[in-house]
């Protein structure tokens, strides 16, 4: 019954855009006799590569199979807008194919970020680099502002990063639980260049990357608990919880919250650690945003932490140092 309904508001959905859409607007020469509103049938079906026949089997909710392929033939020959041909694809049943990541954070997302002091908060790309955060967590892990671009990702970090293994209170479980649940989000990208790289160069860099990434081990993220020993607030516990930004794709927020009142009562004097102001997304220095010359995160982390939308999910989490169950953590 659920699938019939299904059809049936897919079957509505394709006519009532189908009608809306002019022949002038899709380019085609309108006729000087022409009753239908907007396109005909066999005028979608043409635009969209099918048969009319198949075409007109889906406005009447047969129970046919729509192929991920012809659903984006569909949504491109209706012009849907992207809020659309989501709901295309949701009533059709097939999974929206990988958006390829933006260009990164806005300046408003940043901002939220920001808006998050004193927690510690940061920002991971579909690749889990890191391309945002507040003084907060660059008090927490150190500046990545002042790393290499290519070094700013969550994975490396964790596995290369040695004031890292320090930071993190149970380094070897969480690390693992991190490479599986990069390797469930990498199968999404599969053949990703920068996916590749840095996967190639980690089992070459790192032994225990190497056999855990070969374990083919699986993981989701969930929200979770850390426990970071840092060289100058001591112990502290956070409550990660992960945000998606539904405006830039492949964005996701990461936020640390207090699990206790020692840890709370920390956040002040955590901020503090931050190197001469950092909160990033790789451009100049803003009150977080730190660049004071090439430094090891390991003096950073030592030094203070580094922070780095939306819509609640459950997915990679922690930056840098954080991860144990999802992408960085830190």
């Amino acid at each position: 019954m659920a699938d019939e309904q299904r059809r049936r508001r897919l079957a509505e959905f394709l006519r009532a855009r189908r009608e809306r859409l002019t022949p002038q607007a899709a380019g085609i020469l309108a006729g000087p006799r022409r009753r239908t509103p907007g396109l005909r049938r066999e005028e979608v079906a043409q635009l969209s590569g099918v048969s009319v026949t198949w075409y007109t089997w889906l406005e009447q909710a047969r129970d046919i199979t729509v192929s991920r392929q012809v659903v984006t033939s569909l949504a491109r020959a209706l012009m849907l807008s992207s809020v659309e041909r989501r709901h295309l694809f949701g009533l059709a049943g097939v999974p929206l194919p990988e958006q390829r990541p933006g260009r990164g954070p806005g300046p408003a997302l940043q901002r939220l970020v920001d808006a998050l002091e004193p927690h510690p908060a940061y920002l991971l790309d579909a690749n889990w680099d890191l391309v945002g955060w507040n003084r907060a967590e660059a008090g927490l892990i150190g500046d990545p502002g002042q790393l290499e671009p290519a070094e700013r990702n969550l994975l490396w970090l964790v596995f290369m990063d040695p004031s890292l293994r320090t930071l993190l209170a149970d380094w070897e479980e969480q690390a693992r639980n991190l490479v599986a649940q990069f390797r469930a989000d990498a199968q999404q990208r599969f053949g990703d260049p920068r996916q590749e790289q840095l996967t190639s160069g980690l089992r070459e860099a790192s032994a225990e990357f190497r056999t855990w990434w070969e374990a083919h081990d699986i993981a989701e993220f969930g929200s979770s608990r850390r426990r970071f020993d840092h060289p100058h607030v001591g112990r502290l516990t956070f409550d990660y919880v992960k945000l998606a930004a539904m405006d830039a794709p492949g964005i996701k927020l990461f936020a640390c919250m207090p699990a206790d009142e020692e840890t709370a009562g920390k956040l002040p004097a955590l901020r503090r650690c931050a190197p001469g102001g950092a909160s990033v997304d790789g451009s100049p220095p803003s009150p977080v945003r730190a660049a004071e010359g090439p430094q090891s995160s390991a003096v950073r982390a030592a030094e203070g932490p580094q922070p780095t939308a939306v819509s609640a999910v459950e997915g990679p989490s922690p930056s840098p140092v954080r991860a144990a169950d999802g992408p960085p953590s830190p």
